[in-house]
């Protein structure tokens, strides 16, 4: 049964729950979702009370002994392939990786291998453990930093739970042209598709609600005229583009940034230092589903970033 499942939640029935569901029980303790009860009631051992399998509205008693467990899976659709990782944190239950940029986090048509998600299944292949690949958030492919996955379905639920009610810290460094209007502020403005390029998403009234806050840690003015800025980001939602296109709202594109930056008008030597947008995936902080405590972990700044940000102070 071990390699069946993965290890179980347990749940001891307390005085104040005697009489209720177990569905409700499973709720209250541990925020168990209906369709992850769903999934595990039709497995043998996936829903048991003393060890006797029962249904999801039976009764229990003061001292009963919940189980639930989940089977195992992985993904059998990804192809594992030997690919360096720089893992910032792994348990049974949760993996932290440093994505670089240029990787694309998930397999997508025209992109089946060189991914995060390659990577990682052949890591786990490699350790023996069986394991599907769970993504809590993902990052542009041109963007660095942190990425959080899940190891089962009650990780990712319990995660995707607390990046839906902003729960999780996820703090960004990006390097911008000029200087934001206010040492830190919010930029609150509704992002969609752009009707004329699809690909691309725009700030209009008929998006959907956008809030990014930001900090200048640091800014870059020469004597030509020149002037540049370190801004630390925090996304209060999660927009494709969302910080890019909420920089050049403000009239700070992102160095190096292809889709959002200045064009022509972008400094080359930077441009090229860089080789891609300047966004950094640098902090993430989140309550371990398990552990039941705080997390956070940081990455440093990627060697690119590094040059950038050294080439930025001689101005």
């Amino acid at each position: 049964m071990n390699e069946q499942y993965y290890a179980p939640l347990v749940v001891k029935v307390a005085a104040e729950d005697a009489g209720k569901e177990v569905r409700k029980v499973l709720e209250r303790r541990l925020g168990v979702s209906r369709k992850l009860l769903s999934q595990v009631k039709l497995t043998e051992h996936g829903l048991t009370v003393n060890e006797q399998r029962v249904y999801t509205n039976a009764k229990v008693a003061a001292g009963d002994i919940i189980r639930l467990r989940m089977e195992r899976e992985q993904s059998d659709d990804i192809l594992p392939q030997p690919i360096p990782l720089d893992i910032v944190y792994e348990d049974e239950y949760l993996l932290i990786v440093n994505k670089p940029a240029g990787m694309i986090v998930h397999p997508t048509h025209g992109h089946y291998t060189g991914t995060l998600a390659n990577g990682v299944v052949r890591h786990w292949l490699d350790k023996g453990e069986k394991v599907r690949f769970r993504p809590i958030h993902r990052l542009d492919e041109e963007t660095s930093g942190l990425v959080a996955i899940a190891k089962t379905g009650y990780v990712h639920q319990q995660l995707s739970e607390q990046l839906q009610a902003g729960e999780m810290t996820k703090l960004y460094r990006a390097y911008v042209y000029g200087v934001p209007p206010e040492q830190s502020g919010v930029v609150d403005e509704p992002i969609d598709r752009d009707k004329e390029q699809p690909h691309l998403r725009v700030v209009t009234p008929e998006g959907y609600p956008s809030l990014t806050r930001y900090e200048v840690m640091r800014s870059y003015k020469g004597d030509s005229g020149l002037a540049a800025s370190s801004v630390r980001l925090k996304l209060e939602t999660g927009r494709t583009h969302q910080i890019r296109v909420h920089m050049k709202h403000v009239g700070c594109p992102l160095i190096g940034d292809k889709l959002y930056g200045p064009g022509e008008n972008g400094v080359a030597e930077w441009e090229s230092a860089v080789g891609r947008q300047a966004l950094h995936a640098e902090t993430l902080g989140l309550t371990h589903p398990m552990l039941r405590v705080r997390m956070e972990w940081t990455a440093a700044l990627p060697a690119e970033l590094a040059h950038l940000e050294q080439l930025l102070s001689q101005v």
